[in-house]
């Protein structure tokens, strides 16, 4: 349950007393009798608001709403003053209050007032409380309430045990296989090492065996004169994140492969060995199953790489993640760009959920940002997001010849029953047209190998 500690800063006794008995039950409250107190005991637990009175002796709440503005931005202060003096409440307002009330102070007024500034936080607040139960020590985490997410996060516990042994994340583009390469990396027992991320991809693959394994002055033509050490050096008592990994070259692909076995690998243009202790996480959105029967990825390789396999099920199959994903979102484009949105309208938050999220936790992550950064607030609408209209679950335009579906009965229908059974007989279907081929069957169903593997498992079909 979220709770909120309020401080009240006035120097009347009366005042301390009757509002903090009226909010007692509902908030956390602390009082204090002048601005250079509650200053004081903000540096040691700042509060979620405060309720400050404009007359206090010695710093003034003018004053007062200035200091903690400056170190404390975020935290709403709802000015207290005892005439409705229109030149001090503008000069507060414009240094950032949220609101003011006149004594006598109405408590039915000042809670209205209170409910609608903790707006603000109650979005920051909840996002905390997602952080804190998948984060731990401030290390990067990955947000979601599915079975799944939890999952692959115990693995991820177990994995990061071990310093050194290698790991395969699988999964779709922009799933966050980077997220879940830097919590294994911050979770094990090198975690004061670097973490060197590679997009394979995105090296030339002339360049790519450089790159990762440096070489000497001379190696080539326009090498450095010093020469240079590659990526693997780089990540010495550290992890090596190859993203990408099915877009090496066989040539580099071998290299990697005799560093994996033995630990130590030579330089271009070198003779010496160099030995490191650096762990490899690779990362891949391809079906390294059929890039193997290609031959354009060793087998050996593969079994090196995936002592320990991590898949990231897509967006679209753990929807109960898009919201707890869409707030956390919401709250860092907010701060990213000085707005105070303070939620996402229920509208906006069932197109979210039921939008086809071809680019996974990337499209929802960069849907949020743009919304964020053109919508007005105080919350998120459908407008914002700009999501299309007329779209079915899948992402197809509904049309008139499109499959018809049963109506809905006056009982009702079990809806995750007849989804769950839809895609058992279709796993099934798909396994009995390739003759039990796994990779075959996932390519029927325009699947990823791995995310095949885990609908099959899920669903226990033998």
């Amino acid at each position: 349950m979220i709770t909120y500690n309020i401080y009240i800063v006035d120097d009347e006794d009366t005042i301390l007393d009757s509002v903090s008995l009226a909010l007692h039950g509902e908030y956390h409250v602390e009082t204090y009798e002048s601005a250079e107190q509650a200053i004081d005991s903000m540096e040691k637990s700042p509060p979620d608001l405060i309720l400050l009175d404009i007359g206090l002796p010695g710093m003034n709440g003018i004053e007062a709403l200035g200091r903690i503005k400056s170190s404390h931005y975020d935290i709403p202060i709802i000015m207290i003053t005892a005439y409705e003096d229109i030149n001090t409440v503008i000069s507060a307002m414009k240094q950032g209050a949220y609101d003011y009330v006149v004594k006598p102070i109405h408590m039915d007024s000042l809670r209205v007032t209170i409910e609608n500034a903790l707006e603000t936080v109650r979005l920051r607040k909840e996002v905390q409380h997602l952080q804190e139960k998948y984060l731990k020590e401030n290390l990067p985490c990955y947000i979601g309430e599915s079975h799944a997410v939890q999952d692959v996060m115990d693995l991820v516990e177990t994995v990061a045990k071990s310093p050194d042994t290698p790991v395969l994340i699988s999964g779709e583009t922009g799933t966050g296989k980077e997220w879940i390469a830097g919590a294994v990396h911050y979770r094990s027992p090198n975690f004061k090492g670097p973490l060197i991320p590679v997009n394979c991809a995105a090296v030339p693959k002339d360049l790519i065996e450089s790159e990762l394994f440096g070489y000497q002055k001379g190696a080539f033509s326009g090498a450095r004169a010093s020469g240079k050490k590659g990526f693997i050096e780089e990540a010495a008592n550290g992890t090596l994140f190859l993203d990408e990994v099915g877009d090496l070259s066989l040539e580099a692909q071998a290299k990697l492969l005799r560093f994996l076995e033995e630990g130590e690998f030579y330089r271009l243009g070198d003779t010496s060995k160099v030995r490191v202790n650096t762990r490899v996480i690779a990362a891949t959105n391809k079906d390294l199953d059929s890039m193997m029967e290609k031959g354009l990825f060793r087998r050996d390789l593969y079994f090196r790489l995936a002592v320990v396999v991590v898949h990231i099920p897509s967006l679209n199959e753990r929807r109960e993640d898009i919201s707890p994903l869409a707030k956390h979102f919401l709250v860092e484009f907010s701060k990213k760009f000085d707005k105070n949105f303070t939620g996402i309208t229920s509208d906006a938050m069932d197109a979210l959920v039921t939008f086809n999220w071809i680019g996974n936790v990337r499209e929802l992550k960069n849907l949020i940002e743009r919304g964020v950064l053109i919508g007005k607030g105080p919350k998120l609408t459908v407008q914002d997001l700009r999501i299309k209209e007329g779209y079915t679950l899948q992402g197809i335009k509904k049309a008139e010849h499109d499959i018809c579906f049963p109506p809905i009965p006056p009982t009702g229908v079990d809806l995750a029953s007849l989804q769950g059974s839809l895609e058992f007989f279709y796993i099934q279907e798909a396994l009995r047209m390739a003759k039990g081929n796994e990779s075959k069957a996932a390519r029927l169903l325009n699947m990823n190998h791995h995310t095949f593997r885990y609908r099959k498992k899920r669903l226990q079909i033998k």
